[in-house]
């Protein structure tokens, strides 16, 4: 990749959508009516049988057309919007529930929306179309929120294409319902052609073990808990879901108490503290759960994200090294922080390299700060055409974010250097 600025080089301008209102196209004028003949007159002699001539087809043309009423009706009345209720199990190959949660998603025409969890047995009953309140996923995180080189902004991804008013019948063609968990692929089950009548048992969604990667979201020790840690791990869970984090902390603590190997529940303790502004007390808790179990990716992720906050960079490198060493799959996160980390650290290859995975991971776009990150580090290479673009793809997927004003100013400083005069995305008014 060529490091130096090429003089009169042509840069590509993103492309606005402009929507035009199109008249409607002029039609072609009816012929003139033929001058009919005077009906003949009534002429003496027997009575002949009328014969009425068919119609030509030019006069079939012009006979007025009658809307069909089922045509109407369904334009009075559209297809009813409801929640589609949907249940199943999930297991793993050998018929063994889940070693965690599990989210179910439903994705339509490539989008993807998180809808439920399972339960500790592995089994799901959930409401398609429905706003849920989700925890968020370990391999997003809340790396939609990080700073950067002294650029740090709040963004959030939206998921387009789903109402929160249910669904019909006709929205679920194209959709499939899958599992998701880290270091596993889910089968799916089609939604095309569902009623919202029908059965609302899907089956069961078998989760595939990735042979290659050591790293997951779940850890082996859960197994291995007595019923009592478990019980408080599980009304922990239910405080930190509303937000009572003094709760949930007292939960966890009483978890990590009966079983101190309990290395999710010391994650779960460390992300309650951190709720509450106490980062020594999360950093300690994160630090125990990665001894009771070291191929546990969830506290690596956290730790980079406090170690981010204090600028550690060099920290930041090695903890997310250690995760995609473990899992190099399934966290876009990791690659995010680990490109972060380079850049600040001038290891713009390293950085380069990094944001273009995580670029590829993310293939949802639910971290459009991926797109900044990747704009920057390619700005810096002087790889100022394709820098832009990247630039301005994060202004679109992200136009009201915290520092969308400062990246516009930068799209317009770096056009203008170029001798461009092309228009930079506004802000949405």
């Amino acid at each position: 990749m060529s490091r130096c600025l090429q003089g009169g080089a042509v840069l590509a301008v993103a492309v606005l959508a402009l929507v035009f209102s199109l008249p409607a196209a002029a039609q072609e004028p009816a012929p003139p009516q033929q001058p009919q003949p005077p009906a003949p007159s009534p002429s003496p002699g027997p009575t002949q049988p009328s014969t009425i001539p068919s119609p030509s087809p030019r006069e079939r043309q012009q006979e007025p057309q009658f809307p069909d009423p089922r045509q109407q009706t369904q334009e009075r009345f559209p297809e009813m919007r409801r929640p589609v209720y949907l249940s199943g199990k999930v297991v793993l190959e050998d018929g063994s529930p889940p070693p965690d949660f599990v989210i179910i998603e439903r994705v339509c025409g490539g989008n993807v929306r998180p809808e439920g969890y399972t339960d500790s047995r592995g089994r799901f009953s959930i409401a398609l179309g429905q706003n849920m309140s989700m925890m968020p996923d370990a391999s997003v995180s809340s790396a939609s929120d990080p700073s950067f080189g002294g650029m740090g902004s709040r963004t959030g991804a939206t998921q387009g294409g789903f109402g929160s008013q249910g669904l019909n019948e006709r929205e679920l063609w194209g959709c499939e319902l899958r599992a998701t968990l880290a270091g596993y692929r889910s089968e799916v089950v089609s939604l095309a052609g569902r009623r919202l009548l029908d059965n609302p048992d899907v089956g069961t969604i078998i989760l595939r073990r990735l042979g290659n990667v050591e790293g997951l979201t779940t850890s082996a020790t859960t197994l291995l808990a007595p019923r009592d840690a478990k019980r408080a791990f599980d009304k922990g869970r239910d405080e930190a879901k509303k937000d009572k984090w003094n709760k949930a902390q007292a939960e966890f603590e009483k978890a990590v108490k009966l079983y101190p190997k309990y290395a999710v529940a010391w994650y779960e303790l460390g992300r309650a503290h951190e709720a509450q502004g106490k980062a020594a007390a999360a950093r300690h808790a994160y630090d125990q759960a990665l001894s009771a179990d070291a191929k546990y990716v969830n506290p690596y992720l956290q730790i980079a994200q406090l170690d981010a906050r204090e600028s550690k960079w060099q920290e930041v490198a090695d903890t997310t090294d250690r995760v995609l060493q473990l899992n190099p799959f399934d966290f876009p996160t990791a690659y995010f922080y680990n490109s972060v980390a380079n850049l600040n650290l001038k290891r713009l290859d390293e950085a380069e390299r990094s944001a273009r995975e995580a670029l590829k991971l993310d293939e949802q776009k639910r971290i459009p700060k991926i797109a900044h990150l990747l704009g920057v580090i390619l700005v810096q290479q002087n790889e100022l055409d394709e820098g832009v673009r990247h630039l301005k793809s994060y202004l679109e997927r992200a136009p009201t974010a915290f520092d969308a004003d400062v990246v516009r100013r930068q799209v317009q400083e770096i056009e203008k250097f170029l001798g461009r005069t092309a228009a930079s995305p506004q802000a949405p008014e």
